[in-house]
């Protein structure tokens, strides 16, 4: 079982940037591939970035490449979403998720979910 908790949304200027934060309980993260995902209003979830366990490789949504950064610390059981040059399109709830097998874009492959954490991006 992992639990995951989001932090770091609130409301910044296009342009501006924020980090985003997701805390995992559990001594087994490190062998959890970790995604992002987002909801807009009316819009159905969407995948934003992956990483595996390792940290070794990531993959991003075309729409976030060079403006958005995946990473992890292990050690903090912790994952993380450096999120630069955001615009009003990005307003979103953001999701962490942890799937226990390959790292994937498809929500169906990840088994556990955080409450997720607003972002909101005025013009």
């Amino acid at each position: 079982q992992v639990q995951l908790v989001e932090s770091g949304g609130g409301l910044v200027q296009a342009g501006g940037s924020l980090r985003l934060s997701c805390a995992a309980s559990g001594r087994t993260f490190s062998t959890y591939a970790m995604g992002w995902f987002r909801q807009a209003p009316g819009k159905e979830r969407e995948f934003v970035a992956a990483i595996r366990g390792s940290g070794g490789s990531t993959y991003y949504a075309n729409f976030v490449k060079g403006r958005f950064t995946i990473s992890r610390d292990n050690a903090k059981n912790t994952v993380y979403l450096q999120m630069n040059s955001l615009n009003p399109e990005d307003t979103a709830v953001y999701y962490c998720a942890a799937a226990p097998r390959n790292l994937s874009t498809r929500l169906y492959e990840y088994d556990y979910w955080g409450q997720g954490t607003q972002v909101i991006v005025s013009s």
